[in-house]
């Protein structure tokens, strides 16, 4: 099968889904599961049903891993629209455009029965970010940056289904730091607070990659197969997977959000100013006050 916003190679027992919208920073339309990111998870289905497959590397093209939801498209998925005298869409709508994207399609990365490899460089933003921590392993360059920037139009650490993820991966105050604030940090500190498996030079990523990859397939597959099971049913009794169930219902309450005065409104901006100048219009804010 052919993609146009994903590149699937195999060789041998290791499949890479590479993102393949360079042009947008490998951003997707998540939520309701857009055109493209619905290639993604058509490609990790061909993976999963490929016995011969052990390992999964996920991979951006141009450069960056991804930069998460096209926020060009926040909003609009649910049928929103510029005019403010259009109706407001329906909570049924957005549960279940919420519950498709957010609840069953991040769900993939984290239940999937192959083992996963990302493979960061340049940016992991917000739902980028999140992807590679659903993985089994994180690898990152040195010099790439990731966060959850999205938080800052307004979520203020709420909606998103990795908090209980990042907070067991990093801890509470750390989590909060980086969720709240949107902040965002290089691999090397994503790797001095657990955040990521391993950060190494950017020259040395690929070939890091491939040799983790190459050492996981000299276990056997009912061995994986067992391993993986065996993690989903200690992830149910964590929890972990009831987090994107609290993540599609919590993400559809902040889309009702009331703002009051001289509060930051990124849908208001967004209609004035367009997606770009929103999204940093906060930054500006914040930098004034």
């Amino acid at each position: 099968m052919d993609y146009k916003y994903v590149i699937y190679e195999k060789d041998g027992e290791i499949a890479t889904i590479t993102f393949n919208k360079p042009e947008k920073m490998n951003s997707y339309v998540i939520i309701s599961v857009g055109e493209d990111f619905a290639e993604v998870l058509d490609a990790i289905t061909r993976a999963e049903e490929d016995d011969e497959v052990k390992v999964i590397i996920f991979k951006g093209a141009g450069r960056c891993f991804s930069a998460g939801q096209d926020l060009s498209k926040v909003g609009f998925v649910y049928g929103f629209t510029d005019r403010k005298e259009d109706r407001r869409p329906s909570q049924r709508i957005r549960l279940k455009m919420d519950r498709a994207g957010i609840s069953e399609g991040y769900k993939r990365f984290f239940l999937c029965p192959k083992l996963t490899i990302a493979q960061v460089h340049g940016y992991a933003l917000e739902a980028g970010l999140m992807i590679a921590m659903l993985c089994d392993f994180f690898i990152c360059s040195d010099d790439c940056k990731m966060g959850f920037p999205g938080q800052r139009i307004g979520f203020a650490g709420g909606g998103e289904h990795t908090f209980g993820h990042l907070m067991m991966t990093v801890g509470m105050r750390r989590a909060l730091d980086l969720y709240i604030t949107g902040r965002q940090i290089d691999g090397k500190e994503a790797e001095r607070i657990g955040l990521v498996t391993k950060s190494v030079p950017p020259d040395k990523l690929e070939e890091e990659v491939r040799t983790l990859a190459k050492d996981l397939c000299l276990m056997p597959r009912d061995g994986i197969a067992i391993g993986k099971a065996s993690r989903h049913l200690f992830y149910d009794r964590m929890g972990l997977t009831d987090a994107f169930t609290y993540a599609y219902i919590t993400h559809t309450l902040f889309t009702n959000v009331r703002h009051e005065p001289g509060e930051f409104n990124y849908f208001r901006e967004r209609r004035e100013k367009g997606a770009k100048a929103a999204f940093h219009e906060k930054d500006d804010l914040r930098t004034i006050h």
